[in-house]
């Protein structure tokens, strides 16, 4: 690169995007430079040149050029992509040695499902729930919370699976015996999420069978006062008619 006095000063950057996102890579040369050309897995997808500036063949690759001193910065833009974008994202000045690339990582973004919102659980009892997670690229991580704390990962066991389309599933079933009414959410996450996608559901804790105790003891409580009170009626009743048949006598 020397013996032409112009060289790459700063290449590309790996790149992480969700599908059907932008991705920018810049590639930045000195002064004295003339073609500057933009590969995607090995195959061009655009020309710079120092005369004519950005030769764009395609609408899903344009770039934006900034001069900066005696640099050149040229911003690949690749709109929209796709799964199959992922790959090698190279910048070439066609010298030898002086080809910089990074890397493309396209994920996607799937489905997250908990099949109940809602689920009436007694004491005692000990439930499953399963969280879905379909069609994700890579399979995504999953993580449980109760209300606001962590599960513990002993608590659930969650299977990874291949989709169709190179895509991935997940099937993560969390075992628990509920003491009170509470908040249960699926957390599934990728890199290339700002924050993971949630699924939720709410756990109602049915106490009734403990109210229908009490409510049986006071019932019991009652019948046994009232045959008191019965007894005692019965007695003075029995008493004033034995005084009054004396006193008649």
């Amino acid at each position: 690169g020397l013996s032409f006095g112009y060289s790459i000063t700063k290449g590309p950057e790996n790149a992480t995007v969700l599908a059907g996102s932008d991705a920018r890579f810049n590639c930045t040369v000195s002064a004295g430079w003339k073609v500057l050309i933009w590969l995607s897995q090995g195959s061009p997808v655009l020309t710079v040149t120092s005369s004519q500036g950005s030769l764009e063949t395609t609408e899903r690759f344009t770039s934006r050029n900034y001069s900066t001193g005696d640099e050149f910065t040229s911003e690949l833009i690749i709109h929209n992509t796709q799964l199959g974008d992922s790959g090698r994202i190279e910048c070439s000045i066609q010298q030898p040695s002086e080809n910089n690339f990074a890397f493309l990582s396209v994920q996607v973004n799937g489905s997250l499902l908990i099949k109940n919102s809602t689920l009436t659980v007694k004491e005692n009892q000990t439930i499953e729930i399963v969280c879905e997670a379909l069609g994700w690229a890579p399979a995504p991580d999953i993580a449980w919370m109760t209300n606001d704390s962590w599960v513990d990962k002993s608590s659930y066991v969650t299977q990874q699976s291949p989709g169709s389309q190179g895509l991935h599933n997940a099937l993560s079933t969390l075992t628990l015996t509920p003491r009170d009414t509470e908040v249960l959410t699926c957390l599934a996450d990728i890199e290339a999420l700002p924050s993971p996608q949630r699924a939720a559901v709410t756990l109602i804790f049915d106490n009734s069978a403990t109210e229908n105790y009490y409510s049986e003891d006071n019932r019991n409580t009652w019948v046994i006062v009232l045959a008191v009170v019965l007894s005692f009626l019965g007695i003075v009743l029995l008493v004033v008619l034995t005084v009054v048949a004396v006193r008649c006598c």
